[in-house]
């Protein structure tokens, strides 16, 4: 919902602490400034404390099929290191590998 965003994909990662958590990917409109803390602060506004992303990740592209429906199953194989499975219907395979890279220091 936030106006430099793109398109975006959460997914929930594994948390000691609450059992699950959000780790979102981000791909920012052209010419717009990456900032997880304004990002994380829509969230919480929009959804409530309770949803707030353990991690906000920005990439140049997400893993989607040929009909343009994003592959959350993939992100998150990828970023949890896990098998990633059947990936025939991934249009765009280069997009999975920016999901496993470092995240920048905020």
């Amino acid at each position: 919902g936030h106006p430099s965003v793109s398109e975006a994909a959460a997914i929930g990662v594994p948390d000691s602490l609450t059992g699950e958590a959000i780790v979102c990917f981000v791909v920012l409109k052209p010419n717009h400034p990456s900032d997880a803390a304004v990002l994380e602060a829509e969230v919480i506004r929009a959804l409530g404390k309770t949803f707030r992303p353990k991690e906000i990740r920005f990439v140049s592209d997400l893993p989607k099929t040929r009909s343009a429906k994003i592959v959350r199953r993939v992100i998150r194989a990828k970023y949890l290191g896990a098998p990633l499975g059947d990936l025939a219907s991934i249009e765009n395979p280069s997009a999975i590998e920016e999901v496993a890279k470092e995240k920048p220091e905020r």
